[in-house]
């Protein structure tokens, strides 16, 4: 502020004293009786001073206005967000003697707009590629699968007996997990006791007699199944009576046919060529399948299939295939062995989505936990179980029953 004039200075030849508006809002000269304020002002320097122009006041704290209205603004930088907005010239004033607004010794700061954009989010660095899974415990699952063809091959080269002793518990054990989920997710009751006591007469009585003894053992266990079913109240006794013959035929009627293939004078090679041409044929699938497979092979059964796992089962049977003929199997030939592992790679595979569509019907994705890292019993006769039948028949084809 000026500090060289408050004000209009008195006419000449008067007493300095107060100045101020009276009740008709003019000058009306110097109040008497008041002390004196200052010095006196001569007349010719004050007909030199003119009086200030009327300048708005402003806030002194640029926020609310609940202030003081008449409270000067101090001088320096704005401190408000907003650009100065001059007031009103009738918003402050005390009569003559008005409050200017001092120059700021620095521009105000910029204005910061209502809604700013927001500002661009830090680039996020790529995620690393995910690498393909098997989906299992690898290592459970290879220590298991070792131990369990450890056990085959034992009891097949050792004594033949002992080994059908395994495809009978094996045959129980996956009809008390088939017959159990069957309970579970769709309220199905066949019967467990006549279909495991069938099943394992059923493979027992065709290593003993032959194709013979297994087409009547399996009649009996049908017969059984509606037998026993009859203690039962009557309602669902037909659907729970077919899915009692279904499991008779799936589980121990085709596993019948591995009795059957031992039955020969080189029948424990002939298992051994059964067991060796689908387990690779598995293998096969899923590593090529893995690592190349882009094209589905049955997307509303099995999604995981693809068609390049299953050009890669055909591949691995087929050579697989012709080294057992040829150095297996008496009397084969390596191009039987060709065609012998084609309709494996075909039959394991059909097999494999045939328990995949059941397992959907059922909304289940494994048929037990009996076994870490495979899953249950039938979870591993899904592609052993169909394809017996068809290397039995082409054995006896190509070699004869032995």
């Amino acid at each position: 502020m000026n500090d060289s004039s408050w004000g209009s200075p008195p006419p000449a030849g008067t007493q300095a004293g107060y100045w101020g508006p009276t009740d008709q809002g003019a000058y009306q000269g110097p109040v008497q009786g008041a002390a004196p304020a200052g010095p006196t002002y001569d007349a010719p320097e004050a007909q030199q001073t003119r009086p200030m122009p009327i300048v708005p006041d402003v806030p002194a704290h640029g926020g609310n206005q609940d202030d003081d209205p008449g409270a000067a603004r101090r001088g320096g930088p704005s401190f408000r967000d907003e650009a100065y907005r001059p007031m009103a010239p009738d918003q402050a004033s005390f009569g003559a003697e008005t409050f200017r607004q001092e120059t700021p010794s620095a521009p105000p700061y910029a204005a910061v707009p209502q809604n700013p954009e927001p500002m661009p989010a830090a680039p996020q660095p790529a995620p690393a590629p995910q690498k393909k899974s098997a989906g299992r415990d690898l290592g459970a699952a290879i220590g298991v699968g070792v131990g369990l063809g450890a056990l085959i091959v034992v009891s097949l080269f050792i004594v033949k007996a002992v080994f059908v002793g395994v495809i009978a518990v094996a045959v129980v054990v996956g009809l008390w997990e088939l017959t159990s989920r069957l309970q579970e997710r769709k309220e199905i009751k066949a019967p467990l006791v006549p279909l495991a006591l069938g099943g394992a007469a059923m493979v027992v009585a065709g290593y003993v007699r032959g194709t013979e003894g297994a087409w009547v053992a399996m009649a009996l266990t049908a017969l059984a199944v509606l037998v026993w079913r009859m203690t039962e109240p009557p309602e669902g006794y037909l659907k729970d009576v077919t899915a009692g013959v279904f499991a008779a035929f799936y589980v121990p009627f085709l596993a019948t046919f591995v009795a059957l293939m031992l039955t020969a004078d080189d029948g424990p090679r002939r298992v051994l060529t059964f067991l060796l041409l689908t387990v690779v044929s598995d293998t096969g699938a899923y590593a090529v399948g893995w690592r190349f497979g882009k094209h589905k092979l049955a997307p509303r059964i099995s999604p995981g299939k693809t068609r390049e796992g299953l050009l890669g089962a055909v591949s691995f049977a087929m050579v697989v295939g012709a080294l057992c003929m040829q150095f297996l199997i008496d009397g084969g030939s390596w191009w039987q062995g060709l065609l012998l592992g084609l309709a494996v790679a075909a039959s394991a595979t059909l097999g494999d989505l045939g328990e995949s569509m059941i397992k959907r019907d059922l909304g289940i994705k494994d048929m037990g936990t009996l076994l870490p890292g495979h899953g249950g019993i039938m979870d591993r006769l899904d592609s052993l179980l169909p394809t017996a039948p068809v290397v039995w028949l082409l054995l006896v084809l190509f070699v004869g029953s032995g």
